[in-house]
C-alpha cells in the first residue's frame, strides 16, 4: 500500500498561500507571496531531496495544479526539482478541469475524490505527495486518508492568507515522528495520525 504524504510550507500562524513566488497566488488580495524562500537553506533542501527520492507521484487540487503546470514545464534546466516535477506522475482532483491536461504525465481523477485516492493508495508504488491544495488536504484529512504530514514551519507570522487546516468535525490526534531545525529557524516536523 502506498503512503499518502502532505508536504507543506507554513508560516507559524498556519498560512500556506504562495510560499514560493510573489505572483504564485494573489487570490483574496494576498500580498506576501514568496515568503518561504528566505528561509530555504541546505537543511531544508536536504530534507526535500530525501523526500523526493521516495516519491512516486504527486496529487494536486485544481488551483495548485494550474499554478504548478504554469511554472514547472518552463523551469530552467538547472532547477534542482524541475526534472522530478516534470517526470513523475501527477494526479489531479477537480470537478471543473477536463482532459487532456497540459502538463505531461498528468491524470485527472475520475469519480468521488475519497474513493479515487483510496484506490491510488492500494496500488503498488512509492509515496504519493500532496503539495499545496489546502481544500483537497482538508478533504483527505477528514476522511482519514493522510498517512503523514511533513511540515516546514517558518518563524514568521503573516497574519492573513489561506491556512492549511480549517474547521474539522472531530479532533485528529497526531504523533510527532521526526523533527529538525534549519539554520534559518525553520522547524521541519513530521507527524503521523494516531490510528484509533
Amino acid at each position: 500500500m502506498r503512503k499518502l504524504i502532505v508536504a507543506e510550507q507554513l508560516s507559524l500562524d498556519g498560512v500556506m498561500q504562495a510560499p514560493g513566488d510573489p505572483d504564485e497566488d494573489r487570490s483574496g488580495g494576498f500580498q506576501h507571496g514568496g515568503w518561504h524562500l528566505p528561509y530555504f537553506d541546505e537543511v531544508a533542501a536536504g530534507f526535500v531531496g530525501e523526500a523526493i527520492a521516495e516519491t512516486d507521484a504527486f496529487l494536486f487540487g485544481r488551483r495548485t495544479y494550474e499554478i504548478m503546470a504554469r511554472y514547472w514545464p518552463n523551469a530552467s534546466e538547472g532547477d534542482m526539482f524541475a526534472d522530478t516535477m516534470n517526470r513523475l506522475a501527477k494526479y489531479v482532483a477537480s470537478t471543473t478541469l477536463e482532459e487532456p491536461l497540459s502538463w505531461k504525465n498528468s491524470t485527472l481523477l475520475k469519480g468521488e475524490v475519497r474513493a479515487a485516492v483510496a484506490a491510488l493508495k492500494r496500488e503498488q508504488g512509492g509515496n504519493i505527495v500532496v503539495l499545496g491544495s489546502a481544500q483537497l488536504v482538508r478533504t483527505l484529512t477528514e476522511h482519514g486518508l493522510v498517512d503523514e504530514y511533513q511540515l516546514m514551519i517558518d518563524p514568521l507570522l503573516l497574519g492573513s492568507g489561506k491556512r492549511l487546516f480549517g474547521q474539522s468535525s472531530q479532533p485528529i490526534p497526531l504523533r510527532l515522528v521526526d523533527a529538525k531545525t534549519s539554520s534559518t529557524g525553520v522547524l521541519i516536523a513530521t507527524y503521523q495520525p494516531e490510528r484509533r
